[in-house]
């Protein structure tokens, strides 16, 4: 028997700014796409202090299976001494770390700019919000 995916596909880009890989995410994030994105992340955060910054402003919805890719993600990435960053405006998508209790796992950031000095990074479970002022 044969099953179709009814939502998007699921797409990534990839571009390299300095020495951070940014990962921009589009679609659904959900078991789906974790089985294609799982190689791709496991190699971009194989290496030693991997520089990581996932872009979700594309992504349409995300599942407990998306959650699992970014927290496996997460994790491998703290193992190797590296950083993490997400990439999201959207409030659901925050509402969805605090039911779920990651929140504080995380750097959400409203977009990418530039990296600030090493010593300044925001540390995990930092939220900046998308209008300051």
């Amino acid at each position: 028997m044969s099953q179709s995916h009814a939502g998007p596909a699921p797409g990534h880009t990839e571009r390299t700014v300095g020495a951070t890989t940014v990962v921009t995410l589009s679609g659904e994030v959900d078991l789906f796409a974790r089985l294609s994105l799982t190689p791709r992340l496991d190699a971009l955060t194989a290496g030693p202090r991997p520089d990581l910054v996932l872009d979700l402003r594309g992504v349409a919805f995300i599942d407990c299976a998306g959650l699992g890719l970014l927290c496996r993600a997460r994790n491998r990435v703290a193992a190797r001494g590296g950083r993490l960053r997400l990439i999201s405006r959207s409030a659901s998508f925050r509402r969805l770390l605090r039911r779920t209790g990651l929140h504080g796992a995380f750097v959400v950031l409203p977009e990418f700019g530039p990296s600030p000095a090493a010593g300044s990074s925001p540390r995990p479970g930092t939220v900046v919000p998308a209008s300051r002022g």
